[in-house]
């Protein structure tokens, strides 16, 4: 992103914020949103994976997430997984360091029943894989319900939301991704159709949008998880 490019987004971003309370400061919000997630120092949980692409004919499929503080990241499943990590651990990893980044209020909006504050984030650092990100957050639960993060390896990636169980450690039970499937990265396995002609039944779907369910059981929070699984 070039210097113009930014300036004339926080510009704009700036310009759109105007109304909210000079009260909500937007990386004090997320400092209490990055610090409910740091609670969980490791985890394991099981994932039930649905797939909804265009070209793509997949059966739902079980696999089970590691991850570790700090960065250590894991899917371990009998059959090929399509799960986007930014869902899981890109929050955490870019709220870690607010130096890298800058955050503008844009204003409020209504997800369900809660009352949410829209908070862009626009990266320091032409280096970053992330362009643009905006997430939708609950300053009264600490939560992020969803987030458009706008990267240069895998396009625009919609998360939205679903806590439950885990929602003191800011862990979802649900999530749903929207992608670009052009952009998006998938496991060649998978992919070899994606670019073949449509088949009758996807003529009719917007082809260059694709979905990812996740439910989310049986967490195991803080139990320990040796360095060992990581490297199998």
């Amino acid at each position: 992103m070039s210097p113009v490019t930014r300036t004339f987004l926080l510009f704009i971003f700036f310009l759109s914020a105007s109304s909210i309370s000079a009260q909500e400061n937007a990386n004090a919000i997320l400092n209490k949103v990055y610090s409910k997630i740091q609670k969980a120092k490791d985890y394991s949980v099981n994932i039930h994976v649905k797939v909804d692409m265009p070209f793509i004919r997949m059966m739902p499929i079980d696999a089970k997430v590691y991850s570790k503080q700090k960065d250590k990241f894991k899917v371990e499943s009998k059959s090929i997984a399509i799960v986007p990590r930014q869902g899981f651990d890109q929050a955490s990893k870019m709220l870690a360091d607010t130096n890298s980044f800058s955050t503008i209020i844009q204003g409020k909006e209504m997800i369900g029943t809660t009352q949410a504050i829209i908070i862009n984030i626009i990266p320091n650092a032409d280096t970053s894989d992330l362009i643009l990100g905006k997430l939708w957050v609950d300053t009264k639960q600490n939560i992020i319900l969803k987030s458009q993060l706008t990267t240069k390896s895998n396009g625009t990636i919609l998360t939205e939301y679903v806590y439950g169980t885990q929602i003191a450690f800011g862990l979802p039970d649900k999530m749903t991704f929207t992608v670009d499937v052009k952009k998006f990265k998938i496991p060649k396995s998978v992919a070899a159709d994606i670019n073949n002609k449509p088949k009758e039944e996807d003529k009719t779907k917007d082809n260059k949008k694709g979905q990812i369910f996740i439910i989310l059981t049986n967490y195991q929070i803080n139990k320990g998880i040796p360095d060992s699984i990581f490297k199998k």
